[in-house]
């Protein structure tokens, strides 16, 4: 297995979140457009010790980070030498043509991720019975998204369900870095190498303490020839469940719902990638994991596209039938102080992890340029530090410390 680290379209993604101009409305789900435009990746800005996140997993997640920031394409007057950016030839192909089983991948991945968003956000505000605050970004020069959130609802304390679709330039240096894991990433004139990253990223952040979190990450990026086609590509993402109470019929049922969608596709996905999710969310300083897991992978590029892609597809649309029955049992619980305190402590932790350990938060916060608020998302509206608490032994939050100690396999 690979060692874990942070792809290149967790960083990217993460860190094309600076808006130049936005619009904001609020919305209980319908389809949805975005914006973008170019974005070129400036390598006096990477750490000399560091390693390009893209050969590597928004947070998307990672070892080994490299900083950079976007600067603007040079300005060529000559349009005879200037060939039509990437984005632009794919936007006039959306224009004449539509997105067909025929069209390239990125643009097929950027629709999938349109049309889940719109559905989740749908079915979550339904839940909810509050709509999502939605707000389309973009920048000039980096790329654009759309920011699906829902803060103080009836249900969750916090919900964010986000896509970025970025078009921009590797230079040379970071070309050669990636061909440590993609052997036919090339840029035979030496001139930066096109790029393209779009994902959809989520964390749901319930109000009440029996009711699970849960976090999703789905991503797709590529670099391309001049005239557009693709030259190397890769698949990553993953999703897992962090709760304060444990219910084992939850865990089992959200690991289920994902290793059918899984063994659908390959028997061995689901313990390969289950076990590098436990390995990544890992709280190395508490030394427990973050959660009860789900599956993690990243640089997936070792079959037919076609094969991996309708892999993706089903891992993001089993969120859904995953989750919900989920949230659906919980969130009308009753509950004491005492257990939204835990739950406020346990956030603590969750907390702790994105902030201390996660590889593409880092990425993203020490990006300039970078939009903060797209980054922090995941983290939830309130949590707890208390000094040396201890659960009481043999009660329900003893339990969960010990399960979390010892990932379990659930299915």
């Amino acid at each position: 297995m690979k060692p874990f680290r942070t792809s290149s379209s967790t960083a990217l993604l993460r860190n094309a979140q600076h808006p130049l101009r936005r619009s904001v409305s609020t919305i209980s789900g319908r389809r949805l457009t975005s914006t973008w435009s170019h974005v070129t990746l400036n390598p006096s800005q990477w750490s000399g010790s560091s390693k390009l996140a893209a050969t590597a997993a928004v947070g998307a997640a990672a070892l080994g980070l490299s900083y950079w920031q976007y600067s603007a394409p040079r300005i060529q007057c000559d349009s005879k030498k200037s060939p039509v950016p990437i984005n632009q030839q794919d936007q006039k192909t959306k224009y004449d043509n539509g997105v067909t089983p025929d069209s390239p991948m990125r643009l097929r991945m950027e629709q999938f991720i349109k049309d889940q968003q719109s559905q989740i956000i749908a079915t979550l505000g339904a839940i909810d019975g509050k709509p999502f605050q939605v707000d389309t970004w973009e920048r000039s020069h980096g790329g654009g998204g759309i920011s699906c959130i829902l803060q103080d609802g009836n249900v969750f304390e916090k919900a964010g369900v986000n896509i970025s679709i970025v078009y921009g330039k590797l230079p040379p240096a970071a070309v050669e870095k990636m061909r440590v894991d993609h052997k036919n990433i090339a840029s035979p004139t030496g001139e930066p190498l096109d790029f393209f990253a779009a994902g959809l990223s989520m964390v749901l952040h319930p109000h009440n303490p029996n009711a699970p979190t849960v976090h999703l990450n789905y991503r797709y990026f590529e670099t391309m020839n001049p005239d557009g086609t693709s030259q190397s590509w890769w698949f990553g993402g993953g999703t897992d469940l962090t709760p304060s109470y444990l219910f084992d019929e939850d865990a089992i049922h959200f690991h289920k719902t994902i290793k059918d969608a899984c063994d659908k596709h390959d028997k061995d996905y689901y313990p390969k990638f289950k076990k590098w999710c436990d390995e990544y969310f890992f709280v190395k300083h508490r030394d427990e994991c973050r959660g009860v897991g789900g599956i993690f992978f990243d640089d997936l590029d070792d079959k037919d596209p076609e094969q991996l892609f309708s892999f993706v597809q089903d891992c993001l649309k089993a969120f859904l039938p995953s989750y919900v029955p989920v949230i659906e049992r919980r969130k009308d619980m009753p509950f004491t102080d005492a257990e939204k305190q835990w739950q406020q402590l346990r956030r603590g932790r969750y907390v702790e992890f994105n902030l201390v350990h996660d590889r593409g938060t880092s990425f993203g916060l020490n990006t300039p340029g970078a939009r903060v608020e797209s980054i922090l998302m995941s983290l939830p509206l309130t949590a707890r530090w208390q000094y040396m608490h201890e659960p009481t032994p043999g009660s329900r939050e003893e339990r969960l410390l010990k399960v979390l100690k010892e990932p379990v396999e659930w299915v």
